[in-house]
């Protein structure tokens, strides 16, 4: 590894141990076993290293977690792939809980630092594009933008779903089977003007 990958993985380690509010610049610069200046060199601050650290790990887990189930239920119709991959997410989030939390203190200081702005709008699109490639594999009846679009809501419903199975650890989130019943209906609604 290089530096710049030194110091993304001793940024996690560091936030693990410690969390994001206690990680100074110098545990994660001692945690890779770098230089304090490769920080400022490879990320321009500790705040931007950190976004992207916890970012790309939580991102990592949670979205092959993601990709592992829409394959997975590749053999049933989408629906009931839907359902199926939302009753598998208590696995994915409990698998990545620690990185989760650290994620959410993480969400609070990122609001407020204007430099993290670009690179979460290129991880989130990095993210709906993703899911929607793994949804096109699964169901190849679904043309690219369905796809990306079927992707896009994964997405937000896994940051929904995570937040609250973080504050309840799973107790009275709706299963899939439920979820799917809510799409269902919205979808037999028409839209109107």
């Amino acid at each position: 590894m290089g530096n710049r990958e030194d110091l993304l993985a001793g940024a996690r380690k560091a936030i693990m141990e410690r969390g994001v509010a206690k990680t100074t610049a110098r545990d994660i610069a001692t945690a890779a076993g770098v230089s304090l200046a490769a920080i400022g060199y490879h990320f321009g601050s500790k705040e931007r290293l950190i976004t992207e650290a916890l970012a790309t790990a939580v991102g990592t887990g949670i979205g092959d977690g993601m990709v592992a189930m829409i394959l997975e239920n590749s053999d049933k119709p989408l629906l009931m792939a839907f359902a199926a991959m939302w009753d598998g997410m208590s696995t994915v989030f409990e698998e990545n809980r620690e990185g989760m939390l650290a994620s959410m203190e993480n969400l609070v200081r990122i609001t407020r630092l204007p430099e993290s702005d670009t690179f979460m709008t290129e991880a989130l699109s990095g993210a709906y594009e993703d899911l929607g490639k793994a949804l096109r594999e699964a169901h190849p009846e679904l043309d690219a933008d369905t796809a990306r679009a079927v992707g896009e809501l994964y997405f937000v419903l896994a940051q929904g779903l995570g937040v609250l199975w973080m504050i309840t650890r799973g107790d009275n989130l709706p299963d899939g089977a439920r979820l799917g019943e809510a799409i269902a209906a919205i979808a037999g609604s028409a839209l109107s003007t």
